[in-house]
């Protein structure tokens, strides 16, 4: 028994302090090492353009490194290739999406919460 009150009428199953769920309910990306619930605000993202081959690429850098379990970047990428119509990859720490969309994903990501800020020329 790990918890003070186990097996008593006073027992309480741990609950993320996010979302209020039990931690096999919760689905709040936390970070890799610490465990530790991770907020937009504490990711800042700088997003670039950069031109490879003669096509440009948008790179957004900056997110904090997920738990496998909690990964949401891959979900992340889905809706903005949806949203931009375009093909893209993603990395522990980053988001590659084909062509030049750096304004519309500095307000995006500004609306969703996170400090971003356009990088580069």
């Amino acid at each position: 028994m790990s918890r003070l009150f186990a097996g008593t009428p006073l027992d309480q199953p741990p609950t993320c302090e996010h979302c209020g769920r039990t931690p096999g309910e919760c689905a709040c990306p936390r970070h890799r090492l610490s465990g530790k619930v991770i907020t937009p605000a504490e990711q800042h993202l700088r997003i670039r353009r950069e031109k490879r081959g003669g096509k440009f690429v948008t790179v957004v850098d900056g997110f904090a490194e997920r738990s496998d379990r909690t990964n949401d970047l891959p979900a992340m990428l889905k809706s903005l290739k949806a949203k931009l119509a375009t093909g893209g990859s993603h990395s522990p720490t980053s988001i590659e999406l084909q062509g030049d969309h750096r304004d519309r994903l500095v307000e995006h990501f500004k609306s969703l919460g996170y400090p971003a800020k356009p990088s580069g020329g």
